[in-house]
């Protein structure tokens, strides 16, 4: 279903100006409806003017006033040509003020365990520049002393359905190249997922290969030392005494 434009600013003016219930304003405007009894009481969207779509060609007042006599009625957004294809936009996603600090700990992170990845995959995951995952690979960011690689999903940057998509996208593309790829490679370019569901293979360590053939020598062990025989008659013999 579309969406109107600046979404939460005309749940705000609906709230103002309709009697309309708060399900009704949520299913248009694609917010949840204790978002809009949040903005109702005032404690969301607090600063936000509302946006009249009457006048901005997205609803009718006579659309209004048949939601406004049954409250199951769903009202629908007016055709507006000109937005076909709005949703299709492309570039790096929007990311928010509050978690743009985490972005290079993301790509760090991304680059580290998924240097399959390339860096336009990176910039739609998290959305940054081309210039900053550079930086962060070559390790020439001014901030790269400070910066920890953190997981992008558990940061809040991207879903793990995104990730595990460019992924299996990565591992598709090395393999149609006959790019030859190392165990420890191939376990990173399989997704969430699958990686749960693989058998386990235990392996030995590469800091300590070599030892699984280690034997001890013959000369290395000590003799056992043989215990001296014990003489019962001497022994009650010391005690009469």
């Amino acid at each position: 279903m579309a969406l109107p434009i600046m979404a939460k600013a005309t749940a705000v003016w609906l709230v103002d100006n309709t009697t309309l219930t708060f399900k009704q304003i949520a299913d248009f405007c694609g917010l949840h409806e204790l978002e809009v009894n949040g903005i109702a009481d005032g404690e969301v969207g607090q600063g936000i003017k509302g946006f009249d779509p009457i006048s901005n060609k997205q609803l009718t007042a006579d659309e209004i006033q048949k939601a406004e006599k049954s409250p199951i009625y769903k009202m629908e957004l007016m055709y507006n040509a000109a937005a076909d294809g709005e949703e299709k936009r492309r570039g790096p996603r929007y990311t928010p003020l509050s978690k743009r600090q985490d972005r290079p700990a993301s790509i760090l992170w991304l680059v580290k365990f998924h240097p399959e990845l390339t860096d336009g995959q990176i910039s739609k995951l998290v959305g940054t520049t081309k210039p900053t995952i550079q930086a962060l690979r070559d390790r020439s960011h001014w901030n790269i002393a400070n910066i920890q690689p953190i997981d992008p999903v558990a940061l809040g940057l991207c879903k793990q359905l995104e990730l595990d998509a460019a992924v299996q996208k990565a591992a598709k593309k090395a393999a149609k190249d006959g790019v030859i790829i190392s165990d420890e490679e191939r376990s990173k370019l399989v997704s969430t997922e699958q990686s749960l569901s693989m058998d386990a293979e235990p392996k030995i360590p590469s800091s300590i290969g070599g030892l699984e053939n280690f034997t001890f020598g013959t000369d290395t062990v000590e003799e056992e030392k043989e215990e001296p025989e014990i003489n019962v008659d001497s022994v009650f013999k010391k005690i009469d005494e």
